[in-house]
């Protein structure tokens, strides 16, 4: 996860999805699953997430969903509100289900809380982040695959091998996947080099590896 700034509401959400969603609650208080009238802005909340899934802090080829950071399951008031989004892929979204606030808000993650090892590519948390925070990040990572689950892992590496390839440039990293530019940086990791096999490790400490 990286620092996201909160993305400031579109013009016309109010009309186009607050007010009719309210309007839909009414007529539906059992619903167990609300209309999806939010699904035109999410373009906007893209934007405002430059791409990248608030929790992989990776951009998605395949698209990202509007994940309802309270869930409506346990906060229907805030199905249709601005401020409950965020953009993470339908993976992540997935693996966060009903979690809620049990895990980080993308919007209160601080620069260099976590990182990602090489060649490992795992994600861990750092000594940056606050110490009353730690268990919550830690759990953050385990609820949501990010430490090392197989399909994060295999997304992580597909970038990671386009840029030792050649095919994406450190600039080019960097924009699509940060974690793992920094990562190369800190490391001093040029393009070309042999590529590595997927490595299986042991689960890493959370102190800094240099």
């Amino acid at each position: 996860m990286i620092p996201v700034r909160r993305v400031p509401e579109p013009a016309g959400f109010d009309a186009d999805v607050r007010q009719k969603g309210r309007l839909w609650l009414r007529k539906h208080p059992t619903v167990t699953r609300p209309t999806s009238y939010w699904t035109p802005y999410l373009p906007p909340l893209e934007d405002g997430f430059r791409g990248l899934c608030g929790y992989a802090a990776m951009f998605d080829p395949t698209g990202g969903t509007v994940d309802h950071y309270l869930c409506f399951r346990n906060f229907p008031d805030l199905a249709y509100e601005w401020s409950n989004y965020r953009f993470a892929s339908a993976t992540l979204n997935a693996c966060k289900q009903d979690a809620d606030d049990t895990v980080l808000d993308p919007f209160e993650v601080g620069s260099d809380w976590f990182e990602v090892l090489l060649p490992s590519l795992q994600m861990c948390v750092t000594d940056a982040i606050p110490r009353k925070l730690k268990t919550k990040a830690e759990y953050t990572l385990d609820r949501l695959k990010l430490r090392d689950g197989e399909r994060v892992l295999r997304w992580r590496r597909a970038w990671y091998v386009m840029y030792l390839e050649g095919k994406l440039t450190l600039e080019g990293l960097e924009a699509v996947a940060p974690l793992i530019a920094a990562a190369v940086r800190t490391n001093g990791i040029a393009p070309q080099e042999r590529i590595p096999s997927p490595v299986t490790c042991a689960r890493p400490s959370s102190r800094r590896w240099g």
